[in-house]
């Protein structure tokens, strides 16, 4: 595996899987490397099927350390697949509190009462089986078969992404150089035979906190002589923009009232529902009756995603017109 220099373009990986000894090289590189540097995450201290869902969908999109103390919690509350399918959503929702994007709670609840009703409460072995479950992605039914059946799989998150692209492809900056398609063919292809578990908890890992998206330690790095992207990518991290894409203020965006609404429901008593006109001024501190439409409408999103009920006490009232009654007298909770 030759380094890409800093003037190279071509999007040709650096090493094919048929490179034998330098392919194999590299594994062993970071196969010691992440056992010199692994955190103690609870989650590598098990093979439960169950407990490594919970973690893998609670880790998308949320730092580490916000994650422990949720997956703990929540493994308190709901410590077995059953629990969890039997759970009223209310209460995943109210124990989900902290994690963010709520709607992985539901589906999360929803895949515990698939497994339960399909498979007799055992979780599925085969990937396509796993992906089958409500909501459950190809990473996740991945991740799920590999660290709680040691499967030999590949799959990709955005660290692994980002580290298969360098040492394979070179700089994913400005402009990545292969397709998600090309990415995961790729890590299908370099899992090592008997490793896969080590393997894919090492270059989660080696993102993480090693390889990362802003300040990769290059100088430092054990891969070095086997990436593409070096020393390429110290240019092409400097000249690239602050950020690759644009984001969405969070406040007082959609996300950010969902989870305002979310947030109220939760303070309710189990089972009891608040008036729209009531909920409305908990949500946005500027609210007034000009603001009940557009409520009743971040509210009926909540409802299609399985994260409130909403029941009209009103049978004339209709949404698609302001005028055939009121909607303060749409009630909202959390499901049952």
């Amino acid at each position: 595996m030759v380094p890409m220099d800093a003037t190279t373009t071509a999007a040709t990986p650096a090493a094919q899987p048929s490179d034998d000894q330098q392919l194999a090289d590299l594994q062993q590189r970071l196969l010691a490397w992440y056992r010199a540097h692994r955190r103690d995450l609870p989650w590598r201290r098990t093979r439960d099927p169950y407990r490594v869902l919970i973690s893998e969908v609670m880790l998308q999109q949320t730092q580490v350390e916000r994650v422990i103390p949720k997956y703990h919690e929540f493994l308190e509350r709901f410590p077995t697949i059953e629990a969890l399918a039997a759970a009223p959503t209310a209460e995943v929702i109210r124990v989900w509190s902290g994690l963010g994007y709520n709607r992985r709670a539901v589906n999360l609840q929803r895949a515990a009462q698939a497994v339960v009703e399909r498979h007799g409460g055992v979780m599925p072995r085969d990937v396509d089986e796993l992906q089958a479950l409500p909501g459950i992605g190809r990473y996740t039914a991945g991740a799920v078969a590999c660290f709680a059946y040691e499967q030999d799989v590949g799959f990709v998150d955005t660290n692994i992404r980002r580290v298969l692209h360098r040492l394979f492809y070179g700089p994913e900056v400005p402009t990545p150089r292969a397709t998600a398609r090309e990415i995961q063919a790729l890590a299908d292809r370099v899992v090592p035979a008997g490793e896969g578990y080590d393997w894919n908890q090492g270059l989660m890992e080696f993102g993480a906190v090693h390889c990362t998206a802003r300040k990769p330690l290059c100088v430092f790095c054990p891969l070095q002589a086997h990436c593409r992207a070096y020393p390429a990518i110290q240019t092409a991290l400097a000249e690239a923009p602050a950020t690759t894409r644009r984001e969405e203020p969070f406040t007082g965006s959609s996300r950010y009232y969902r989870g305002r609404v979310i947030a109220a429901l939760r303070e309710l008593p189990p089972g009891e529902a608040i008036d729209l006109a009531a909920l409305g001024p908990r949500v946005r501190d500027d609210f007034g009756p000009e603001h009940l439409a557009w409520l009743r409408e971040v509210v009926a999103g909540l409802e299609r995603d399985g994260l409130a009920c909403v029941a009209e006490e009103r049978a004339e009232y209709d949404a698609s017109d302001p005028d055939a009654g009121d909607p303060a007298r749409v009630r909202v909770r959390l499901p049952h």
